[in-house]
């Protein structure tokens, strides 16, 4: 790994992270203050929380299923975790947080570990697996859609809004309640980041070192599946964090696995926090949600990574 340049690579991250909370319209008046402390402050705290969270779990997935192009949002878990908390949201409106966060939950790590199952039975390849995960998301999608129809007119709006995922909240309480899932999570996959850097040279050879190559997966899978629901159940989904940060480091860095999830925390928590105050500048007369933003960074790097890959194969 070049030392100087994750240094600077953080340091950017880090900067950008101070400067989301200034950026967009400018505060004026006597409500600057409350602007700042109230709606911007908390929302970079959210997008620190959730970028670190989604980019972190996503450099784990890619370990875990041997695929530089799993993330979150590729293989269903991020969709399975919508899917789950707006069955609550539709079917309870007046469910506490704590309940939809249950139901992201569930639909995040039954698409995790039913596409780690399809995956040991079926023997899948690589690209297989992401585009048994692309399938899954469709899935889920289509559910969603129908839930969403199921909903009054204004429950209707509301959800496709936070489908779109979005960090607008005001005080404190959003991010607060988040921090203990997403903490957990990070503390988690950073203290198997040993065994990961194992498992990154093959299951045999992991083996051989002492590694208990299934527990790891199952842990990885299930914290993975805790922090991305939490996040999801809080902000909506938000996509592609999970694939870009990651190639993001790698290209800049060239990490190996144990300083790739520690890098793309990092870079995920000031990446997220700037992309939403971009969407502020895009439209300082509306609330853009962020997750327009990443898919639109996210869906064209996607596309790229597949059509690098396939011209190595060819």
């Amino acid at each position: 790994m070049n030392g100087r340049r994750a240094l600077w690579l953080a340091a950017a991250a880090t900067g950008a992270l101070a400067a989301s909370p200034w950026l967009g319209p400018a505060l004026e008046g006597e409500t600057a203050a409350f602007v700042l402390r109230e709606l911007r402050l908390p929302r970079a705290a959210l997008g620190v929380l959730v970028g670190a969270t989604l980019a972190m779990t996503g450099a784990a997935f890619q370990i875990v299923f041997e695929n530089p192009l799993a993330s979150p949002t590729t293989l269903g878990t991020t969709a399975g975790a919508g899917l789950g908390a707006l069955a609550v949201l539709v079917f309870a409106p007046t469910a506490a947080a704590s309940l939809v966060g249950l139901g992201a939950f569930f639909g995040a790590l039954s698409v995790s570990f039913g596409l780690a199952a399809l995956a040991r039975s079926a023997s899948l390849r690589a690209d297989d697996l992401v585009l048994a995960g692309v399938a899954l998301s469709v899935a889920a999608g289509a559910a969603t859609t129908g839930l969403q129809l199921r909903a009054d007119a204004a429950a209707t709006l509301a959800s496709v809004r936070w489908a779109m995922g979005t960090l607008s909240t005001v005080g404190w309480d959003a991010p607060v309640r988040l921090s203990i899932p997403t903490l957990l999570t990070l503390t988690v996959l950073l203290a198997h980041s040993r065994a990961l850097q194992a498992l990154s040279a093959g299951a045999d050879r992991a083996a051989t070192l002492g590694v208990d190559t299934g527990r790891v997966r199952a842990r990885v899978l299930l914290f993975g599946a805790l922090g991305v629901a939490a996040c999801v159940a809080t902000t909506g989904p938000i996509a592609f964090i999970g694939l870009l940060v990651p190639h993001v480091v790698r290209r800049v860095v060239g990490a190996g696995p144990r300083a790739l999830l520690g890098l793309s925390a990092v870079v995920g928590a000031g990446f997220l926090p700037l992309a939403d105050a971009l969407s502020r500048l895009a439209l300082p007369d509306r609330d853009l949600p962020v997750g327009v933003v990443t898919a639109a960074l996210g869906a064209p790097t996607l596309l790229w990574l597949l059509a690098r890959r396939r011209a190595r194969v060819a």
